[in-house]
């Protein structure tokens, strides 16, 4: 039983873990700044255009009520979130890609397999000791 905590708590700590939680904690956070966004700002600007509440429109026939403002809000909720999401993955991976660019420059200096000491890339001959360089 001992052992199965310990794997337990090996799992919990990886960082894969602990991000993943971290993205979902502010991503519940972000999703009630959106929602507050469209239920008090963007639905109430566009039900001026419709009379009303724009989370409020309802179509109601035979005794059914067809409540497309809730879902019409919704998607607006969903297309904000999906667009924000978007943008932070374009910005991460921007980042992630110039992180990799900048590790695979070739290192500008080299040292000499006979003195040890550093040398540009491009020397043919080691300045300290005079050493002939191989290619």
């Amino acid at each position: 039983m001992k052992k199965f905590f310990n794997e337990f708590k090996t799992f919990i700590s990886k960082g894969n873990v602990m991000d993943l939680a971290v993205g979902v904690i502010i991503g519940a956070a972000f999703q009630g700044v959106v929602t507050a966004l469209t239920d008090n700002i963007l639905s109430p600007i566009i039900g001026l255009f419709a009379g009303q509440n724009f989370d409020l429109l309802k179509l109601e026939a035979f005794g059914v009520t067809i409540a497309y403002g809730a879902f019409l809000t919704s998607l607006v909720n969903f297309i904000i979130m999906a667009f924000v999401i978007f943008l932070i993955v374009k910005f991460m991976n921007k980042l992630i890609s110039a992180g990799k660019n900048q590790g695979e420059q070739a290192p500008a200096m080299k040292k000499c397999p006979y003195c040890y000491s550093d040398i540009h890339m491009k020397a043919t001959r080691c300045p300290s000791c005079t050493s002939q360089l191989g290619e």
